[in-house]
């Protein structure tokens, strides 16, 4: 019998992958984008450890495959010394507004669009179309410019990547594994401790039991893409788990099926949809939704625009930077879940003061 090739094999995981962490996130309600909502205009902030408990558990897992040797974390994207600080802090701040107008990142549109979510279904092609356009379309060249201008290669100061552990051990002179596992204990298990000192957040099951599933998901799916998928002959990129340039690949492979090749990024989004489509529907909450007119129809359009653009520059999304490239302590991915983070809260302050200097008063004052 004729072994599967291991693009085939990858790509099947990939879908399994997808769809436990599609049926979580549906089951669970996990939105990045509503749990800083749920924090900056409520206060409430269950959500919001829901999803760093997710990537604590994702930190370690990840760092503790790689102490292990299990999987070699160098060659993730995330680690390249070219540092892009300007992408990170441009693109994080434009996908972040972009999810507030757009109800919420790739991963929440893809899980809604399982779910009935007609809104979503427009806001994934276009989120898809300008994610496309800007690593190899119209946008590509402004991108390009911006990089030029902006991008430091790190190999020019003696670093050979943009690991926090690394450039701390370059600067102290301290072995670069024990600064990897102290500051993994430090922020890991800080992110931990905020998590289960809350009484309310520990009473809620579903919340911290979807916080772990999710963060197991991004190491397994380094070991997907850095053990199973690896082969001298035919090599897999290492990958964890992103939606944004995923989306565009996924658009473009539906387009092109009989010329294309199926990756672990098409897979995994294909997974989500599924798995978020059976659970809503195991739970009666499968639904047909609509825009309720024109202008929320541009809104989210505008939204799905700025995610795309936003989170190439970014080089991810709140799950692609967020948790899988904090996964690995690349200090790129902190600058983009920053700039994201800035993004969303004038978003939001925006959206509830209706104009731009007291949205940006709120954001360091609160709203009155």
């Amino acid at each position: 019998m004729e072994e599967m090739p291991i693009g085939e094999v990858i790509a099947i995981w990939g879908v399994v992958l997808g769809a436990v962490f599609g049926a979580v996130a549906q089951r669970t309600n996990f939105c990045t984008m509503g749990a800083l909502s749920d924090w900056i205009l409520m206060g409430e902030k269950n959500r919001l450890r829901s999803w760093f408990l997710a990537i604590a558990v994702g930190l370690i897992g990840t760092q503790i495959l790689h102490g292990l040797e299990i999987v070699d974390m160098s060659a993730a994207i995330y680690l390249t010394p070219n540092f892009g600080w300007a992408g990170a802090v441009l693109g994080g701040a434009i996908f972040g507004y972009g999810m507030v107008l757009g109800g919420g990142c790739g991963n929440k549109t893809i899980v809604r669009m399982g779910a009935g979510n007609l809104k979503s279904v427009v806001v994934f092609l276009v989120l898809g179309v300008f994610a496309y356009m800007t690593v190899r379309g119209f946008i590509g060249p402004a991108r390009l410019i911006l990089e030029g201008w902006t991008v430091v290669d790190l190999t020019q100061m003696d670093l050979e990547n943009q690991g926090i552990p690394h450039i701390l051990s370059s600067l102290s002179g301290q072995s670069e594994e024990m600064l990897r596992w102290l500051i993994t204990g430090l922020l890991g298990g800080g992110l931990i401790v905020y998590c289960f000192k809350d009484e309310e957040f520990r009473s809620e099951t579903g919340l911290v039991v979807g916080g772990i599933i999710l963060g197991l998901a991004i190491p397994a799916a380094w070991y997907i893409t850095g053990v199973l998928g690896y082969d001298d002959f035919d090599p897999i990129a290492l990958n964890a788990i992103s939606f944004v340039a995923p989306s565009g690949d996924s658009i473009q492979y539906m387009m092109t099926f009989t010329g294309s090749t199926i990756n672990f990024g098409i897979s995994v989004v294909g997974g989500v949809i599924l798995g978020s489509f059976l659970m809503s529907k195991a739970t009666g909450t499968f639904h047909f939704e609509a825009f309720n007119g024109a202008d929320d129809m541009i809104r989210h359009m505008s939204g799905g625009a700025l995610m795309g653009v936003g989170g190439v520059l970014a080089l991810g999304c709140t799950i692609g930077q967020g948790m899988s490239g904090t996964s690995t302590l690349a200090l790129g991915s902190f600058i983009a879940l920053f700039g994201i983070f800035i993004g969303a809260i004038f978003g939001l302050r925006l959206m509830e003061e209706g104009n731009v200097p007291d949205a940006i008063k709120a954001m360091f004052t609160g709203s009155d």
